[in-house]
């Protein structure tokens, strides 16, 4: 079995770096919620998204070895693994940010894999089942390429898509708790749901 996984905002928890980047950089006021929806919201709502598309590429590029995995997505993995399941990453990723420094995204996503997707000292996600492709449509089509049993991905739009193959399960990563579950998908908020989701069925 080979199970995708998006990338940011499903692997990588962005929230209290995002909240903290835009503090230092002045662009928010503490009183607001310490999450990367609140901080987009409020520069959007201030007329400041100029701000908030050059603040992505610098969080992405330059800080994200500050950026923290979501929990509980380790013991998933691992878990998987000690079962002969593999894993893939599929990420919609431009190579450098729309504005700003023209920081490597991939190079600094890639580095953060090989930092934190580990089991002691062994990488959860080979480099060459990494891809970051430059569109939405890109993402799907490699997903469909490599032939993913399951897909995990936090943006309904991804799973929704006409172009998503029939054959690949659709989970939908949803630790908000923005979305319910759909006839394309099933939402859930933590991954030790997800976990139990597929011990449920291998058991």
């Amino acid at each position: 079995m080979l199970i995708g996984l998006d990338f940011d905002n499903t692997i990588v928890d962005y929230n209290n770096l995002f909240y903290q980047v835009a503090l230092e950089l002045n662009l928010i006021p503490k009183e607001i919620e310490a999450t990367k929806l609140s901080v987009r919201d409020y520069l959007r709502k201030i007329g400041n998204e100029a701000a908030w598309t050059e603040m992505q590429g610098y969080v992405y590029g330059a800080k994200i070895s500050n950026a923290k995995i979501y929990d509980g997505l380790i013991n998933f993995m691992v878990d998987m693994s000690n079962l002969g399941i593999r894993f893939a990453i599929v990420s919609h990723k431009s190579k450098n940010p729309i504005v700003g420094y023209p920081y490597d995204l991939h190079k600094a996503a890639i580095q953060w894999i090989q930092e934190n997707l580990r089991n002691s000292s062994r990488q959860l996600v080979e480099d060459k089942n990494i891809y970051f492709e430059p569109t939405k449509e890109k993402k799907i089509q490699r997903i469909d390429e490599i032939g993913c049993n399951f897909f995990i991905d936090d943006l309904p739009e991804i799973l929704e898509s006409n172009l998503f193959p029939k054959k690949t399960g659709r989970i939908l990563f949803n630790p908000d708790k923005s979305n319910r579950s759909s006839v394309f998908y099933t939402s859930f908020v933590t991954w030790s749901d997800i976990a139990m989701r597929f011990q449920n069925e291998l058991s």
